[in-house]
């Protein structure tokens, strides 16, 4: 497919639901964090991972609560041992 002569590249047709919900999964298997537990902490919503992986679309707000979050907690909200 061209544009103008010009071919288009098309780099990553992932939507940003894909790519927030690609976020939490990672973060939960980095932290060994339980799904339940992340909803939760985050949104106090226990559901809101099964939701995800359900094909709930987010909002920009949601989105910006949950990445400011997982910010704010690295570890998963894990305390290490002393």
């Amino acid at each position: 497919m061209t544009d103008r002569g010009y071919p288009i590249t098309f780099l990553s047709m992932e939507t940003v639901t894909d790519q927030f919900s690609n976020t939490v999964e990672s973060y939960l298997v980095a932290t060994g964090m339980d799904p339940t537990n992340f909803g939760k902490a985050v949104m106090n919503d226990p559901k809101f991972v099964f939701d995800l992986r359900n094909g709930r679309s987010p909002s920009a707000r949601t989105i910006d609560k949950v990445r400011d979050w997982i910010v704010g907690n690295p570890s998963g909200g894990a305390r290490s041992e002393p």
